[in-house]
């Protein structure tokens, strides 16, 4: 049997631990938390009193520390810093590191070289967009602000919240902003992600041979309120087949793209305009290349 790789994403506090956990132990896979990565380093970059805003410091830390995330305690350069890093100065430095460019390359490559075999459930915020874009199972996992915050103060691997739920929701609310606004991997629900899930919540998910979507190599201007846009087109493809050798374009209602459109435009940052392939095989061949 193939050995998956299954990407859960998500904000803080929205129980992906608890989620990618569980379904490790259920299947008999590695566990790895890579939030728990950024915070390891942050770490360690305040334990040397080292510039946050300084990609040098933090960057050379990521690419030469010795980082392990296994068996549920996280070290980094010999030292156990399981519950040091589940604190609110280390939230706010692990957000600072992980807008580094330099940082987030060297921590990707390690995270690629822990899942490249299969048997791994990794979670983050990035990893069925950017470390494994072709990840077997994708899940994306959210839940209100005021549930996030009220689960988040009740942690108790998380030192200093106090109980205090407002105070965690402010907490998370900035670190949502930052999450999101970044400009290298932010936080965003992956675009085929998005369409598979419309495919079953349509109930046409069964009903469709093979279905994709594909970021396109090109760039559209459009309108977001009041101002215009210059981003990425995605394009959606769904056949149908008896064998692969002939398929033709699957005929999806026109609410139904129309949500998916709406869905993906809204959700995934940086695209602003969508497009479905209506062409059979042969001509074109199912997949894009």
């Amino acid at each position: 049997m193939n050995r998956l790789i299954v990407a859960v994403d998500g904000p803080s506090g929205a129980g992906k631990g608890t989620v990618a956990r569980a379904t490790a132990l259920a299947l008999g896979y590695t566990h790895v938390d890579t939030g728990a990565m950024y915070r390891a380093v942050a770490w360690l970059v305040v334990q040397r009193r080292g510039r946050l805003d300084a990609s040098g410091d933090a960057a050379r830390i990521a690419r030469e520390s010795s980082i392990d995330v296994s068996d549920g305690a996280v070290r980094i350069d010999g030292h156990d810093v399981t519950q040091a890093i589940r604190t609110p100065e280390i939230d706010m430095a692990s957000a600072a590191v992980a807008r580094i460019a330099e940082v987030r390359t060297a921590l990707v490559e390690r995270q690629r070289a822990l899942g490249q075999g299969g048997g791994v459930v990794m979670e983050g915020r990035d990893i069925g967009t950017v470390v494994f874009p072709r990840a077997d199972v994708k899940v994306y996992l959210d839940a209100s602000p005021e549930e996030r915050a009220r689960r988040r103060a009740a942690d108790p691997a998380h030192a200093g919240s106090g109980g205090d739920v407002a105070h965690v929701a402010e907490g998370l609310a900035a670190r949502d902003k930052s999450d999101s606004n970044r400009r290298i991997s932010p936080l965003t629900r992956a675009a085929d992600a998005v369409y598979i899930d419309e495919l079953r919540r349509s109930r046409l998910y069964g009903k469709v041979w093979q279905a994709f979507a594909v970021l396109l190599p090109v760039r559209t201007v459009g309108v977001m309120g009041d101002a215009r846009t210059y981003d990425r087109v995605i394009g959606l493809r769904a056949v149908t087949s008896q064998d692969g050798m002939t398929a033709d374009w699957a005929r999806l209602p026109d609410e139904v793209l129309a949500r998916m459109s709406s869905r993906i435009i809204n959700e995934v940052r940086g695209v602003n305009r969508v497009v479905y392939d209506i062409s059979s095989k042969p001509p074109s061949t199912i997949e894009w290349e």
